[in-house]
């Protein structure tokens, strides 16, 4: 057997797809926007594509496996969702159909096809980065959220919760869109500029694999801090949910009632969702697994990692279980307080000395510039928990995070 990763350089995830694989023996190609250290002398391990242009990367692909058959192509990171599905669909492997993918990837599209399809998501409105925002301001309701159409982790996600905060936001949003490198990466999506209605209540995630349509709940993380705005960093994940049985109910039905609207029906899916006393509300959907290393968090079975589960999954290859673990895990995003370049991280041995931790990752190397949301793309590092319950291993989490202190020089 040999499967295909596509990912970006930049991803988190590299290492624990490979080591999924190696795990299970299976063969592995690289597909990445960037050449390969080596890859002169490994023939076959590795493919540099445009990730720009979808048909010639399609077609490198198939070319590739004339030479080098695959038993499945997977794409690791939200950048590579759309290319993996016409890569499969080419080489006739089990797959999500392409615009089911671009619907999931096109945060309009996306919103069109629920509320086509009555799945509870905020009302919207499609404006251009060649609008006055002013003059735009008078059909929007308040509070309301501005957002990229294509970006992820919460990037260029912005709450306006009048006229001035919204010609502000908008105006920050373009600044975003017309760096060169997201320009060049979104296309007309770069133009574009989703409005939505703020939607109040508990944020939560959920973890699934779709097989033949039909959704497999994985895990359902809660999320304890309010994501209220006006930026929408992420920082605690933790799992079990503490929501009643009847809501964690809802919000896996909320799910799948997304995905089957999508037509989206093959492989590992992660949602966002909102819980207010009208229900779960869907915010986004990703044909794709947890991102950063917030996987980590999960097991199955006797110590399976989520990559594994999935591999086997995309392989047709035999999953005993899909059981989670019993013990309460989590995850802490640590939150970038200001720019600057990170100079030095103190307490990093203390905080892994709290009752709980794991381990505590930091990402993002000394010297290195850091930029907070909603500019930023990257988190400074993770903060892993394991616990007897989730009130302890959110405790663990915020006690090691209050350990930890990042010395930032401006630039």
């Amino acid at each position: 057997m040999r499967v295909l990763f596509l990912m970006a350089t930049r991803t988190y995830r590299a290492s624990a797809f490979l080591e999924a694989a190696r795990r299970l023996g299976v063969e592995v190609v690289v597909g990445s926007d960037q050449p390969q250290v080596l890859s002169e002398f490994m023939p076959g391990s590795t493919l540099t594509l445009n990730f720009l242009d979808l048909e010639e990367a399609t077609g490198t692909i198939v070319e590739l496996a004339k030479r080098y058959p695959l038993t499945a192509v997977v794409g690791v990171d939200d950048d590579t969702t759309v290319l993996a599905a016409m890569a499969a669909a080419a080489l006739s492997l089990p797959h999500n159909s392409v615009e089911s993918v671009q619907a999931a990837r096109n945060k309009h599209r996306l919103r069109q096809i629920l509320a086509k399809a009555g799945v509870p998501s905020p009302r919207f409105q499609l404006l251009s980065i060649d609008d006055y925002p002013m003059e735009s301001a008078r059909g929007v309701s308040f509070p309301c959220v501005v957002k990229p159409l294509f970006l992820s982790a919460s990037r260029g996600v912005i709450r306006a919760d009048d006229v001035k905060q919204f010609v502000a936001a908008f105006q920050r949003l373009v600044a975003i869109l017309r760096q060169p490198e997201v320009a060049a990466a979104g296309g007309e999506a770069a133009r574009q500029i989703l409005v939505e209605m703020f939607i109040p209540g508990q944020e939560v995630a959920l973890e699934g694999l779709l097989t033949n349509g039909e959704l497999r709940v994985l895990a359902i993380f809660d999320k304890p801090d309010p994501l209220d705005g006006p930026y929408f960093e992420e920082t605690i994940y933790v799992t079990p949910s503490r929501l009643p049985v009847v809501v964690q109910e809802e919000i896996a039905a909320c799910a799948s009632q997304t995905a089957r609207a999508l037509g989206l029906r093959a492989g590992p899916v992660h949602a966002e969702l909102r819980v207010n006393d009208e229900g779960p509300w869907i915010i986004e959907i990703a044909p794709r697994s947890i991102g950063g290393l917030c996987s980590r968090t999960l097991r199955f079975g006797t110590g399976i990692s989520l990559e594994e589960l999935i591999l086997r999954h995309a392989l047709g290859m035999e999953i005993e279980t899909f059981a989670r673990e019993r013990r309460p895990a989590g995850v802490m995003m640590i939150p970038t307080p200001q720019a600057g370049i990170l100079h030095q991280v103190r307490g990093q041995k203390e905080a892994e000395r709290v009752p709980g931790i794991e381990q505590v990752v930091i990402s993002i190397p000394l010297g290195q510039a850091v930029v907070p949301l909603p500019e930023g793309t990257r988190y400074l590092g993770f903060i892993f928990a394991r616990d007897e319950t989730p009130e302890r291993v959110e405790g663990a989490l915020r006690e090691a995070h209050r350990r930890l202190e990042f010395i930032i020089e401006p630039r």
